[in-house]
């Protein structure tokens, strides 16, 4: 009685979490599809990815609680196995890779494999328009076809290759790369690292059960080993679909200018003559000191000077110019002939021109008050 309670809930259970994937699954496929957000390509992919899902996920529904003639959903639900490992692979490029599009006359290969499946399966499915119950009804190739397709766990293991190949293949993309000139610093890619993991790993399982299914249980589907791996499938729909609604809006890369040689070596002349007329001339002494008059003193552009700070100082000029001021500032401090001069006078002598700009830069560059100065004196 015990067993057949159990038996009970599990039989209501199943077909409750299978729903909870496929119908979720299906709602953020037309939200991620529909919303103009970011990076539009990947978040259709995705759309894509989910869509398929729920749609396998459903097939199974439908035939555990045995809705509607077997005939009708033999023809009508056809199989998209196949198309998982594409889908997968195109949305991590799409999702890592500046200004994606998909190129038909590149990229139409990776949808053969879905292309022969459709092919195939209807003409598969057509030779029940033939068979009369006996093997002579059918062509050869309809005959072997059929064992190899139906009997056979053709269609699931080659789906789940696919998909282990392509999330194989997908993770280059998740390596830094360089496209015209810029160079791709990627960040917020872990869940997509993730993903690719845990798709790769169901993918296996699938292949190991249905081959010990085949070889030991004469390919029966019993559902007690053969739905797990569904309820795997909607587990994975379910988070995917929160997942990638929730990140539809960030940004997975940065992009970072790429310089030539040429371009290295005129920024790392400049560095060294702002370096020189710093340290030798005391440039920063100067008050009144710009941009502009800083740039004619080592008589380059200032959107040069600009471009140099940027890159080789990872500062701009008023925190590189102030910089040199609080340095200067220490040297004076630990100075014993300037015990009786105040902290904001020796501010002034080493070029800063008011209290509140003084104030700002040190709290900027050292992230303490004006008073830690004299502190660490």
């Amino acid at each position: 009685m015990l067993i057949f309670i159990e038996v009970k809930t599990i039989e209501i259970l199943l077909p409750i979490i299978l729903a909870l994937g496929a119908v979720q699954g299906l709602v953020y496929s037309i939200i991620l599809w529909q919303r103009k957000t970011a990076n539009i390509p990947a978040n259709r992919f995705l759309s894509a990815i989910l869509f398929f899902f729920s749609y396998r996920l459903t097939v199974e529904i439908l035939k555990f609680l045995d809705i509607g003639s077997y005939d009708t959903w033999y023809h009508l639900l056809l199989e998209y196995n196949w198309i998982y490992g594409a889908l997968i692979f195109f949305f991590v490029k799409a999702y890592v890779t500046p200004n994606f599009k998909l190129k038909f006359k590149h990229d139409w290969i990776h949808f053969l494999p879905i292309i022969i499946e459709f092919i195939w399966s209807n003409f598969i499915k057509s030779q029940n328009f033939f068979w009369d119950g006996t093997r002579e009804s059918l062509s050869w190739l309809g005959y072997y076809g059929y064992i190899v397709w139906m009997h056979y766990p053709t269609m699931f293991v080659i789906s789940a290759l696919l998909i282990i190949f392509y999330t194989y293949i997908a993770e280059k993309f998740l390596k830094p790369q360089t496209y015209e000139g810029y160079e791709v610093i990627y960040e917020n890619t872990t869940w997509i690292k993730r993903l690719l993991k845990i798709l790769r790993l169901f993918s296996i399982s699938i292949i190991v059960i249905v081959l010990i299914d085949f070889f030991f249980f004469d390919y029966a589907f019993n559902r007690w080993y053969h739905y797990p791996l569904f309820i795997g499938m909607a587990l994975i729909t379910y988070w995917l679909g929160i997942e990638g609604f929730g990140k539809r809006n960030e940004s997975s890369i940065k992009m970072k200018a790429v310089l030539s040689s040429k371009e290295k070596q005129q920024l790392d002349d400049i560095a060294k003559n702002l370096k020189h007329i710093m340290e030798n001339e005391k440039a920063y002494k100067d008050p009144n000191l710009t941009l502009s008059t800083l740039s004619k003193r080592i008589d380059v552009k200032s959107y040069l000077t600009t471009k140099c700070l940027n890159t080789v100082y990872k500062m701009n000029f008023n925190d590189f110019v102030n910089s040199y001021r609080i340095e200067e500032l220490k040297l004076l401090l630990i100075n014993p002939k300037n015990d009786n001069f105040t902290l904001l006078s020796l501010a002034f002598d080493v070029g800063f021109n008011s209290k509140a700009s003084f104030n700002r830069a040190v709290k900027k560059l050292t992230g303490k008050s004006p008073r830690y100065l004299k502190s660490i004196t």
